[in-house]
């Protein structure tokens, strides 16, 4: 699959255009990070980790009672969608998308994708890959983020770069981007509703679109649920 959809990835993993035009689709961030991570591994290049500084807060006690309920190896494991790792990972030549708007003026916004040109000490500058922007380099601070919904019982503050790396990304994540090739990854059917669409509706043509079922049988298939709300069709009129 990864294959299929990046060809010719060691002479190409450093091209704009080539990373601009396709991505792999799948339901969960579990599975978006483990696709990630497979790819990462093929670039040359040294490793660089950014990590994060997480902090707990409004949970209305001393600042004792805070740190023995939540230590800071508790929080640096936490891990929320929408929200970058706490040990980030990166290579030059790495794809990442922007998950927080940043400068809507210079086409930095949420869901912008860019390629790493250089790791740096407490930045790192990338180039735009897409947009109106297309080529321009900017520098991307590590800023403060907090989760915008978290059943947590404090507010977390992760302080890091606001991005994901994006060779793979969730169906939900990927509702903006227009794409020429695109591998939509089912280990599990969809999960709520319109998902499939939006994960189709992504590609440009037809012939750009494959999907990998992973049947849980263990037998091949083409078949998959599409899942809508079933409210839909109560108000339609009746024949």
């Amino acid at each position: 699959m990864i294959s299929s959809t990046f060809p010719d990835f060691l002479q190409n993993f450093s091209c704009p255009k080539y990373l601009s035009e396709r991505a792999i689709l799948t339901p969960t961030n579990q599975t978006v990070g483990h696709l990630n991570s497979l790819i990462v591994d093929k670039i040359p290049g040294e490793v660089v980790s950014y990590f994060s500084i997480d902090e707990a807060a409004d949970f209305g006690g001393t600042e004792v009672q805070k740190n023995a309920a939540f230590p800071v190896e508790y929080l640096n494991s936490i891990s929320i969608a929408g929200m970058p790792p706490h040990d980030l990972k990166l290579k030059v030549g790495v794809v990442v998308m922007l998950i927080r708007n940043l400068n809507q003026t210079l086409g930095l916004c949420n869901g912008t994708r860019m390629v790493v040109s250089k790791c740096l000490k407490n930045c790192i500058e990338c180039e735009v890959i897409c947009g109106t922007f297309v080529g321009t380099r900017h520098f991307i601070p590590r800023m403060e983020l907090c989760p915008t919904d978290s059943r947590l019982p404090f507010k977390l503050i992760r302080k890091q770069l606001p991005i994901q790396i994006c060779y793979a990304m969730t169906i939900n994540k990927s509702q903006g981007q227009s794409l020429e090739r695109v591998a939509l990854f089912l280990p599990n059917s969809v999960f709520s509703h319109g998902q499939l669409y939006v994960a189709i509706s992504r590609v440009t043509s037809p012939e750009g679109l494959k999907i990998f079922i992973d049947s849980q049988s263990g037998k091949s298939t083409d078949i998959t649920p599409n899942v809508v709300f079933k409210e839909v069709f109560y108000n339609l009129p009746k024949a």
